[in-house]
């Protein structure tokens, strides 16, 4: 590993010119131009390798299925699961992504010990040979609150995500790709940038997702701040939120139709990472339960989030309070016409309203 002081010089000049941008973010139209938005594989759970017979809606096997259909809705890239990938197929990727034009972003799993070494680099292998210059990963993958139970399971966990970027680090290095960890409901932000302290590796940063860290009760702006300095990817999405006895509902919404301040989020982004890609997640499906009014939420923080943020959350929530859509009683040729619309209607808006080209 580097120096860690070489990082703390260079976080320092970065934090120094985030806190002298203020409240002044560029305004995101000014920038946007030029600018396709890419697709999130998730934007299309439903459709992504469905068995459903649908003449509509068919589902897509594979990447190249999801880059030509993109491609033809005027998305600019996707960002895409790489695992099960074998040569000739990164080569077929390629040869779609180099038609169309689209940018590709790989999503990949983290090696847990020296025995996924050999997969882990064949992965990063094949999404650089069909032409990803950053991988998404997560480092938990299911939620903090619902997967782990104490303080020390959380510091396990950690333990274990600092393991994992270590030994992928050397592989990035090697083919020169960046790895981006999402904020998965499972870092707050301070603690993500704590492991980035520790690796100081300029492979290594963060894909922001401009909506998760609420479930951790922060401030999306708030986030944005402390995580715009090392973000190499973005899952851009808007949310609503709804009120509940154990805490609140939140689910993705199409851009516009949410709470979260798009531009300001995505300006960040943009001032630290000006090649920025901006990725639709736009998951449709059923609210999801941030249950911060139950003991069983609580246990993992150690008491690190005060009562003013939590009240800071319940206030927005109950402000901008609204009835979420529902999808589980949705027949699938429903929910495939609703996920497909809610895509579609997310990009003319990037077009519209942020100034994309599309």
């Amino acid at each position: 590993m580097q120096n860690p002081n070489k990082f703390n010089r260079r976080n320092f000049i970065r934090l120094a010119s985030l806190g002298a941008l203020g409240l002044h973010i560029p305004n995101f139209p000014a920038w946007a131009a030029g600018k396709k938005m890419g697709i999130v594989v998730h934007s299309y759970a439903a459709r992504w390798q469905s068995k459903t017979a649908s003449n509509q809606y068919p589902g897509f096997r594979d990447a190249v299925d999801l880059l030509h259909h993109c491609h033809s809705i005027g998305a600019g890239g996707i960002q895409v699961t790489v695992r099960g990938w074998a040569s000739d197929f990164a080569k077929k990727v390629r040869d779609e992504r180099e038609k169309s034009g689209l940018y590709l972003e790989g999503s990949i799993g983290l090696p847990k010990s020296e025995a996924d070494m050999d997969l882990f680099e064949e992965e990063v292998k094949l999404a650089k040979e069909a032409g990803a210059e950053v991988l998404r990963c997560v480092s938990l993958g299911p939620r903090r609150y619902e997967a782990l139970h104490s303080y020390r399971e959380f510091l396990e966990f950690q333990e274990r995500g600092l393991l994992a970027l270590q030994l992928a680090e050397p592989v990035l290095k090697k083919y020169r790709i960046k790895l981006a960890v999402e904020n998965h409901k499972d870092w707050r932000s301070e603690e993500l940038v704590a492991i980035l302290h520790k690796l100081d590796s300029e492979w290594i940063g963060v894909t922001l997702d401009f909506g998760n860290s609420i479930a951790l009760l922060e401030d999306p702006i708030y986030t944005a701040k402390v995580l715009a300095p090392y973000v190499y990817s973005t899952h851009i999405k808007d949310m609503a939120v709804e009120t509940h006895e154990q805490g609140f509902l939140m689910s993705e919404v199409p851009l516009g139709e949410g709470i979260l301040d798009l531009g300001k989020i995505a300006g960040l982004c943009q001032k630290f990472f000006p090649s920025i890609t901006f990725n639709l997640e736009m998951i449709t499906r059923d609210p999801l339960l941030i249950p911060c009014l139950t003991a069983s939420y609580w246990p993992t923080f150690h008491d690190q989030i005060p009562a003013s943020a939590m009240a800071h959350i319940l206030e927005m929530v109950k402000t901008h309070q609204t009835t979420l859509p529902r999808t589980r009683q949705m027949d699938m040729e429903s929910l495939l016409a609703l996920e497909e619309k809610n895509v579609r209607q997310s990009l003319a808006y990037s077009e519209s309203t942020l100034n994309f080209n599309r």
